[in-house]
């Protein structure tokens, strides 16, 4: 409820994460890296990324299943979506955007991501 402390915690995480994902690059630049980066653009992560993609879906269902988990309130949410940029306009800086209505159509999205990247790096090598 103190956003203070939630800031300080950041800039104690923040750095150390950056530095495990450099270290993971550089280990792995030969590969296609795929990062979940919960406030990608909200922090400025997604000016460091080659592509980004952006996991949406509707508010109601993304309600639904958040609320169905048993772990959350609405309170909860609310305050966790108010931190967030408004998914439009995540969706609309991304790269790629996975719609997951239905877990079928997202591996789909998913695999033809993979294959444009996987076309992109190679035209780019």
């Amino acid at each position: 409820q103190d956003p203070s402390v939630l800031e300080k915690l950041e800039e104690i995480v923040h750095p150390l994460v950056q530095e495990d994902r450099s270290a993971f690059i550089e280990n792995h630049a030969d590969s296609i890296g795929v990062f979940d980066i919960p406030l990608l653009f909200e922090t400025g992560g997604d000016k460091e990324m080659d592509a980004t993609a952006c996991v949406s879906v509707s508010r109601e269902t993304q309600n639904q299943r958040v609320l169905a988990r048993g772990s959350m309130t609405q309170a909860d949410l609310d305050a966790i979506l108010h931190r967030q940029m408004p998914n439009e306009e995540k969706c609309a800086r991304a790269t790629y955007v996975i719609n997951t209505e239905t877990i079928d159509q997202a591996r789909e999205q998913v695999h033809t991501i993979m294959c444009d990247i996987a076309k992109r790096t190679q035209h780019n090598a």
